[in-house]
């Protein structure tokens, strides 16, 4: 999986891997491990970044090129 808007949006925002990694209480390695692709991102820790970023899931992986979330109404 490419989630090289993993790295951009990061750094759009001035923040350090060692910021995001504490955010999703886990090691900068770790999170380091995500962004690079050599380890799989769980999908609670996908939806803890899109929810902190405000953008949707589907942005941060690739699938669409739209920031905004999707409304809540749609997921029920």
């Amino acid at each position: 999986m490419n989630l090289v808007r993993l790295k951009e949006i990061r750094e759009d925002r001035d923040l350090l891997q060692k910021d995001i990694a504490k955010i999703l209480n886990m090691t900068q390695v770790q999170y380091s491990r995500y962004e690079t692709g050599v380890r799989l991102i769980p999908i609670d820790k996908l939806n803890s970044l899109a929810e902190f970023y405000g953008v949707s899931v589907d942005y941060l992986i690739g699938n669409t090129d739209e920031r905004k979330p999707y409304p809540k109404s749609h997921l029920k």
